[in-house]
């Protein structure tokens, strides 16, 4: 079957919210509205993202247990580094379905999503089969009192079942995103979030299921929200006129392309569990109220992330559409503009953080001996936004321009300069210390991708 011609503006052009002027249809003009048609919509979905481990750690916290408190968060860390492992589902899907929409290829557009849903649902089977081995070897590595263990693993237990569905919504996403669908990203992620906030909230408390209540609520929001987006990915793909034949999911060179781009984040990600590892690792060995402490203020941390990413998504796609289109000036503007607008979130997360920090604390936990802790240490991730934007943004560039390679071997690097900042800022600072070096992991990470950017725009644009 071959490329079909793109549709009218209707299947192509931003969506109608963007409010940005356009030139002819194969160079949209990238300007601060349509960044913000895409960053916003995204920032306010992905807020509600981590929300859904801070309201569980809340939900939880509201029986005054630490050690329950610590079993939600070591449970939701295990989650959040087994999905980031699988990022690229997400992160490849976006730079590869944007370039293809720049490039005005129907077929691939859509070949990209059937690939990605196939290693999605592989990908997901494997996590539940694989389920005994995972978990150990996770408590082995994060540790925590028998308590915390036991609570670890009733959460764990049931969750591990949303696995296919998790990734899925994952792939979905970055078709979404790569479209500039922002709207519809949006509206899937949020229906999830909310979802399985309403959830935690209903299981836990007024049932009083507990642990097990919003271990319960994630699986059930994951297999719904999966559900509603592939019915509306497919809507979309129609509407596009957007379509491939089945044997493009296999075909062997795609494939290859996919998986050599997707074999790179997976060592990014992988790489990047050290720093969650270590963190979680040293929380456990400090006692359960600092890891209690510790867990509610990387909820906080991971909030101002995932608004941050609002900017970094809306680079990718721009970005991967630019590169695809042959648009220098295109490039630039994406860029420039979206760096803009995620230093201002940046400063005014920070602001936030600093005026109503205490108030989130105390709501989040009824231990006056967390509350104490929590507020010693939230100095560190006030200031966490203003560290960590740069990288962020460095990320979605370098991911719609689908140089991976570089992005792999960056982390590596920064991971291993995070170590050394470990070993000798706790044992001189504490808990002091492994806040600090976090500040560095993400210092690193800048340094090291802004001198592989003049080559990124080299090999864009040769």
């Amino acid at each position: 079957m071959a490329s079909q011609p793109m549709p009218t503006a209707a299947g192509v052009a931003p969506e109608p919210e963007s409010g940005g002027e356009q030139t002819p249809r194969s160079h949209p003009l990238v300007t601060h509205a349509a960044v913000l048609a895409i960053a916003l919509p995204i920032t306010l979905s992905n807020a509600t993202v981590p929300l859904i481990g801070f309201v569980d750690t809340a939900v939880v916290g509201q029986l005054g247990v630490p050690h329950l408190i610590g079993g939600v968060a070591i449970g939701s860390v295990i989650f959040s580094m087994l999905y980031w492992t699988f990022s690229f589902l997400r992160m490849g899907t976006t730079g590869l379905t944007a370039q293809a929409l720049g490039a005005r290829n129907s077929r691939d557009i859509a070949g990209h999503l059937l690939r990605a849903l196939l290693m999605a649902l592989t990908c997901g089977i494997a996590l539940i089969v694989l389920q005994w081995p995972i978990r150990s070897a996770s408590f082995w590595l994060t540790g925590g009192s028998p308590e915390v263990l036991a609570a670890a693993t009733t959460y764990f237990d049931i969750r591990i079942w949303a696995a296919p569905a998790g990734l899925v919504n994952f792939a979905l996403l970055g078709w979404f995103i790569g479209l500039g669908r922002a709207g519809m990203a949006f509206a899937i992620q949020l229906f999830l979030n909310l979802m399985n906030i309403a959830l935690a909230v209903v299981f836990g408390l007024v049932f009083q299921w507990g642990v097990s209540g919003v271990a319960w609520a994630a699986l059930l929001a994951e297999n719904i929200a999966a559900l509603a987006g592939i019915l509306l990915a497919a809507r979309v793909a129609r509407v596009m006129k957007a379509s491939a034949p089945l044997a493009d999911a296999v075909d062997r060179a795609k494939l290859l392309r996919s998986l050599s781009l997707n074999g790179d984040l997976v060592v990014r990600s992988l790489t990047g569990y050290a720093a969650l590892i270590v963190f979680t690792a040293e929380g456990a060995r400090s006692g359960d109220v600092t890891l209690a402490a510790n867990a509610l203020l990387y909820g906080m941390m991971a909030i101002t992330i995932y608004l941050l990413d609002g900017f970094a998504f809306a680079a990718e796609a721009l970005v991967g559409r630019s590169i695809g289109a042959r648009d220098r000036a295109g490039f630039d503007r994406a860029v420039v503009i979206s760096t803009i607008w995620a230093l201002v979130f940046a400063a005014l997360l920070s602001a936030v953080i600093w005026w109503a920090g205490p108030s989130i604390i105390a709501l989040s936990s009824k231990s006056l001996d967390v509350q104490a802790a929590a507020i010693a240490y939230l100095g560190w991730v006030a200031i966490s936004p203003l560290f960590g934007v740069w990288c962020f943004q460095l990320d979605g560039i370098f991911t719609g321009a689908t140089l991976t390679r570089d992005m792999r071997n960056t982390m590596i690097v920064s991971i291993a300069i995070f170590l050394l900042a470990y070993v000798v800022l706790v044992r001189a600072m504490g808990n002091h210390g492994l806040w600090a070096a976090y500040m560095v992991l993400f210092a690193a990470r800048t340094v090291t991708l802004g001198m592989c950017y003049p080559r990124l725009v080299r090999r864009s644009f040769a």
